[in-house]
């Protein structure tokens, strides 16, 4: 990284400072058992089904939202996930790349699509908040980061420089779109699920933890 040029750190939360584990956990193991449960159904069956309502919506805002899916599902979406919040972990090394960007001075902002409801839970069970001097949700502008209009709001109230940005996510269509906007320093994750292998980062450099962009 050429820090020298860069002034604003991004970071997105799940899969980028947070495993992935615990959201493809939740989504695709526990919410359908638990479904299956009260449905009397297969749990495999409950996940088919599942999956099939999370790719009609993959990319909106209701793919992220919790709320929608409490309607959807007529399930306490919040309270399941405080079920399973032991597995909530951060990757490693993530403190100490924050400490080190706060230290050097450069404006740090996280900006996830989470919805307020799971991210709150997380960074009080993470204790990362600290570390930002903001935090912003996608959901405050009705927009997820895939969308350019996204960017475009979120730049009206944080303003920096796309030239001396970098943004690290592990989602190639957020990333692609920050490009379109125009941020110039953009990091993928190579393995965003520790228990899971490495992906496919496309046509993105990638970080395999955050030791690779400690200065």
């Amino acid at each position: 990284m050429p820090w020298n040029d860069v002034d604003t750190v991004l970071l997105d939360m799940d899969g980028t400072l947070l495993d992935l584990n615990f959201d493809n956990h939740f989504w695709l193991e526990y919410l359908p058992r638990r479904y299956a449960e009260r449905h009397g159904m297969a749990p495999q069956v409950a996940r088919e089904g599942m999956i099939k309502r999370y790719a009609a919506v993959r990319g909106t805002l209701n793919w992220y939202c919790l709320d929608y899916w409490q309607q959807e599902l007529q399930m306490d979406i919040v309270a399941l996930k405080q079920e399973v919040a032991h597995l909530v972990a951060v990757h490693e090394h993530v403190p100490a790349f924050l400490a080190t960007m706060r230290r050097q001075g450069r404006r740090l902002v996280l900006v996830t699509n989470a919805h307020r409801g799971g991210l709150e839970m997380k960074l009080t069970l993470t204790a990362l908040e600290g570390h930002f001097h903001r935090v912003i949700s996608a959901h405050e502008y009705g927009r997820p980061k895939e969308d350019q209009r996204f960017w475009e709001q979120f730049r009206t109230k944080e303003p920096f420089d796309p030239a001396r940005t970098l943004f690290v996510d592990d989602n190639l269509d957020v990333l692609r779109a920050a490009e379109r906007f125009g941020i110039a320093h953009l990091r993928a994750v190579r393995r965003p699920d520790s228990r899971r292998g490495e992906v496919d980062t496309g046509e993105f450099v990638a970080i395999r933890d955050f030791r690779d962009l400690m200065p």
